[in-house]
């Protein structure tokens, strides 16, 4: 009896061994990526699944979290910003995995108001940014540190108007968060990029910011230097290839 027993937990455990050894490969690469870039890199990562390999783990915020995120030691593979200062404060950091950084994709930013709300207002110097607002407020990400606020900032100056809306900023965590104040009413106008007006039915685009207004809008890419993942290089590659462009480009991100 004590016997049969020995061979039953030996037999046990001798099933479970391969199990516990390829729990580990069943975690695709985690990747910290802008908030403005969930649609795409959720397709991007379901289209990586699709071919056999195991499904990335994705994290979203403002591209400055997610940098003092690394900078702290969180766990990651790859670093997707939606601005080339961030990824710099990283790399001077020292954790970028040398060569591998680059640039992914480009984007416009848009003034917009909530769908059903009519406005009349054109983007230009000088614009009556402040008249249109009345008694409401402007949201926008954080113009001190989250990329999206900080070209919106950079625009609203370079036309004359960031002195008379300074004080009517309703600042978000991120661009997504500033999506949603205008999404749910309770801002009148926000500031957001093209593609995060085009991932929503409920606000509409009152105008384009010109490119001169601002610098331009790149995302780069790069693997962490800690990244230990035999899917993260393989998984960057994806996304720098024709597949993974085009995945970009269906949620209407341009070429950087």
């Amino acid at each position: 009896m004590i016997q049969l027993l020995a061979r039953l937990i030996a037999l046990t455990l001798l099933l479970l061994t391969p199990i516990a050894q390829a729990a580990p490969s069943d975690r695709g690469p985690v990747v910290l990526a802008a908030a403005s870039l969930q649609e795409s890199m959720t397709a991007a990562a379901d289209a990586w699944a699709a071919q056999g390999h195991a499904r990335p783990t994705l994290s979203f915020a403002g591209s400055s979290a997610l940098a003092r995120q690394i900078r702290a030691g969180a766990p990651a593979d790859l670093f997707l910003s939606a601005d080339e200062e961030w990824m710099t404060d990283v790399e001077r950091a020292g954790l970028l995995a040398r060569g591998t950084r680059v640039n992914v994709a480009g984007n416009a930013l848009v003034l917009i108001a909530p769908a059903k709300r009519q406005v009349r207002l054109r983007i230009g110097k000088g614009m009556p940014l402040a008249r249109a607002l009345g008694n409401g407020r402007l949201a926008m990400a954080n113009p001190d540190a989250v990329p999206a606020g900080k070209y919106g900032k950079a625009a609203l100056t370079a036309l004359g108007v960031w002195p008379s809306v300074a004080g009517k900023v309703a600042r978000g965590d991120n661009v997504r968060a500033a999506l949603a104040l205008v999404e749910r009413g309770e801002t009148p106008l926000g500031i957001v990029y093209a593609t995060d007006a085009r991932a929503s039915k409920d606000v509409q685009v009152v105008g384009t910011f010109p490119s001169y207004s601002h610098a331009p809008i790149r995302y780069p890419l790069a693997r962490l230097k800690g990244s230990r993942h035999p899917d993260a290089e393989a998984f960057r590659r994806f996304l720098l290839s024709r597949a993974g462009k085009a995945i970009l480009a269906r949620y209407g991100f341009t070429a950087p």
